[in-house]
């Protein structure tokens, strides 16, 4: 009597699936915990702002009461950006209109290069400096892109209000609420930071070949556009327009939509994730506060989260699948009045501390990153048989 074995199934190591690449002090994302600087998200998230995050990223430890005052003072101080990269940026958005606002974004990134004395420069102590003047300046590029879009005067940078709060003046010319303050608040603490993600590796491996952080940046927005990555959010809330346009009026359930949808084999964005199979830590904490805005703006708000929660039921029964941070996002940024294409930018705003963290911790030990492949071609042949 003859047996037979059966080879093992290897796993998909495609992308890198379950690979380590590297070793970071900079944050850890597993799945019960998501850490910053040893510090988890839900704890920053209830008792931090995004500006001690950001030094946290930044410099590597929790700020003093002193040190926090003099880094938010510095960042207002550096919010202008210079009026010849103001008035390409604004040209970029007018006269080219298909253009989305992550490509405005990068070129107005790579202008900043051109005019940052520190820009070839990799030291610590200079790559501190550009970085601080990303994070205060990115804001300011998106607002430039957005009034320019809409045909609206640029506005200025407000001295008297918190990162978050002054994002929000810059894109929609009103004064936030402290509650829609605090909610962008948190949401940018969120996304500041998330390990060795797509973007952040791209701009890990531009840096490992010694160039400068601009560079470094660029490439992670070039990675971070794509709406398998930090495009999920804006795919994410034009699900939800829709869902909403084709249910209106009770001509079909949103239990019917999604079964159309499987059925289909749509890719519904906003859910799953490479790394979490639990759920994402994230993605409770925003709906929480999306939903509290909500609430208090009233049934036109609040419509957006009970179509939410109902498609976010149906994942979970149906396909066991949970939602990332992307899905409250994009409903919590569409009734915080921001517009959708200008999701993915704010999401530069966040995450730009994450990436010159990880920029700097490439520089400071570095070996450049050259991984080897599998080669799955022809065997050797010759031109002239």
């Amino acid at each position: 009597m003859s047996t037979t074995t059966s080879t093992p199934k290897q796993p998909d190591t495609r992308g890198l699936a379950g690979q380590s690449a590297g070793e970071t002090s900079v944050c850890a994302v597993t799945q019960t915990e998501l850490l910053y600087r040893g510090y988890e998200i839900a704890d920053l998230a209830a008792n931090a702002t995004f500006e001690e995050v950001s030094f946290l990223l930044l410099m590597g430890h929790k700020p003093s009461e002193v040190e926090l005052k003099k880094f938010k003072r510095d960042v207002i101080a550096l919010r202008a950006v210079p009026t010849s990269v103001r008035e390409a940026v604004a040209k970029f958005a007018v006269s080219c209109p298909n253009a989305h606002p992550m490509s405005v974004l990068r070129t107005g990134v790579s202008l900043l290069s051109h005019v940052d004395t520190d820009c070839e420069d990799n030291s610590p102590a200079a790559e501190l400096q550009k970085s601080m003047r990303l994070l205060a300046q990115i804001p300011t590029l998106i607002g430039i892109c957005q009034r320019s879009r809409e045909n609206k005067p640029i506005l200025e940078p407000d001295a008297t209000l918190g990162h978050a709060a002054n994002l929000l003046w810059l894109i929609n010319g009103r004064k936030p609420s402290e509650l829609e303050a605090r909610i962008m608040d948190v949401s940018l603490m969120l996304y500041a930071e998330h390990d060795f993600n797509a973007s952040t590796f791209a701009c890990r491996v531009i840096a490992s070949t010694e160039s400068d952080l601009h560079s470094a940046i660029c490439g992670g927005i070039g990675a971070l556009k794509g709406p398998l990555h930090g495009g999920a959010n804006e795919m994410a809330m034009e699900m939800l327009k829709e869902i909403n346009h084709d249910c209106a009026g009770g001509a079909i359930t949103v239990e019917a939509w999604m079964q159309r949808a499987f059925l289909e084999k749509r890719k519904l964005m906003g859910f799953g994730h490479r790394v979490y199979k639990n759920g994402d830590h994230r993605a409770g904490i925003l709906r929480s506060w999306g939903l509290q805005l909500a609430e208090q703006l009233g049934p036109d708000a609040k419509k957006w989260f009970d179509i939410g929660d109902r498609v976010q039921a149906i994942m979970l029964k149906d396909k066991a699948i949970h939602p990332n941070v992307d899905f409250p996002c994009g409903m919590t940024y569409f009734i915080l009045g921001i517009p959708v294409p200008q999701y993915t930018p704010i999401f530069v705003a966040s995450r730009i501390t994450g990436w010159a963290a990880h920029v700097m911790e490439q520089h400071a030990n570095n070996r450049i990153i050259r991984p080897l492949a599998d080669y799955k071609g022809p065997a050797p042949r010759k031109w002239k048989a």
